[in-house]
């Protein structure tokens, strides 16, 4: 029992790659006012309640994925011969945007296969296809949303770290700001990082990147061109625009705020309330237990949170709003 709790609290110290292993993804806090047994063992219970919630059916994140992008595609067509209301098609498109980057989420993880699955091919497909509404390929969206749970809150190793703001409204004015050409945020931040990490899979989201984005403009250039300009807008650009922003705001700086300082495990993410409610906020106000294990899809994270709560309470999160 002895060698179990040391090897168990040697592994709570370490950094896990949350991709490869789909467990913790930060480290512990050497100092938390607890004794080494008091933590090994809420870290046995903590653990023992996330495994519930992994490894279960996926499916239904392939479905909304490529359903999903499908709709999207049908839109362009019939918004352009006027079979949908260009207003209708920019609700459906936004709404689709953002949803994609909830599918996308789980394929970064290996949560709809894991590597080696037979069903290998249907992460990857999800991963695909999720993130072409906003005109990021996988590739990127994987790489720099990675190094984010590597550094989260590190001011210069932290890709989203530039979403910071001191209150709401500031917020959503930086995921405007941060898409400017020259402001080191949000794309631009992201291929900083791929250049700085110099690595196979980093030097490919790059060129991916730039495949995509050319092909963005092309198709927007080529419909305004030919005299659809209202539907390019409607259907790419300006939904493009809206659900970066949405996502931004609910999935960084939202559960994140205030960042400064907060690099320990429990405290790299809050729990919070939304005005919007759990869903509209992308299921954000329990992204704790995202951080705390990538392994749990984005939908079950609630009921994850729900049953971890006196655990997490007792490790020092505020759980007071929810």
């Amino acid at each position: 029992m002895t060698d179990d709790l040391t090897r168990l609290d040697t592994l709570s110290r370490e950094t896990i790659d949350a991709p490869e292993s789909g467990g913790s993804a930060l480290p512990l806090a050497a100092d938390e006012g607890l004794d080494r047994h008091t933590r090994v063992d809420l870290l046995k219970q903590e653990r023992a309640i996330a495994a519930k919630y992994q490894n279960g059916p996926m499916w239904g994140y392939v479905v909304a994925a490529v359903g999903g992008f499908a709709i999207w595609l049908a839109l362009f067509p019939l918004t352009m011969f006027g079979a949908v209301h260009p207003a209708i098609t920019l609700v459906v498109s936004t709404f689709l945007t953002v949803a994609g980057y909830v599918t996308c989420h789980e394929a970064m993880h290996d949560n709809i296969a894991k590597r080696g699955s037979k069903y290998r091919w249907a992460n990857q497909l999800v991963g695909e296809v999720s993130l072409l509404p906003i005109a990021v390929p996988f590739s990127m969206g994987r790489v720099s949303h990675l190094e984010h749970h590597k550094h989260c809150n590190h001011p210069e190793k932290d890709p989203d770290y530039t979403d910071e703001a001191p209150n709401w409204w500031m917020a959503w004015y930086k995921t405007w700001w941060n898409r400017q050409p020259r402001v080191d945020g949000t794309i631009n931040r992201y291929k900083s990082v791929c250049q700085q990490l110099d690595t196979r899979e980093s030097r490919l989201a790059l060129k991916q990147t730039m495949i995509v984005q050319v092909i963005y403009l092309t198709v927007l250039f080529t419909m305004a061109w030919n005299g659809y300009a209202i539907a390019a807008v409607v259907c790419w650009w300006l939904p493009r625009q809206l659900g970066l922003s949405y996502i931004r705001y609910f999935l960084s700086w939202a559960p994140h705020h205030p960042r400064a300082g907060k690099t320990e495990r429990y405290e790299q993410a809050n729990i919070f309330k939304s005005h919007v409610g759990h869903f509209f906020s992308m299921c954000m106000e329990t992204h704790l237990i995202h951080h705390l294990h990538p392994g749990i899809p984005n939908h079950k994270t609630k009921a994850a949170y729900l049953e971890m709560k006196p655990i997490l309470e007792k490790r020092g999160v505020d759980c007071s709003a929810i």
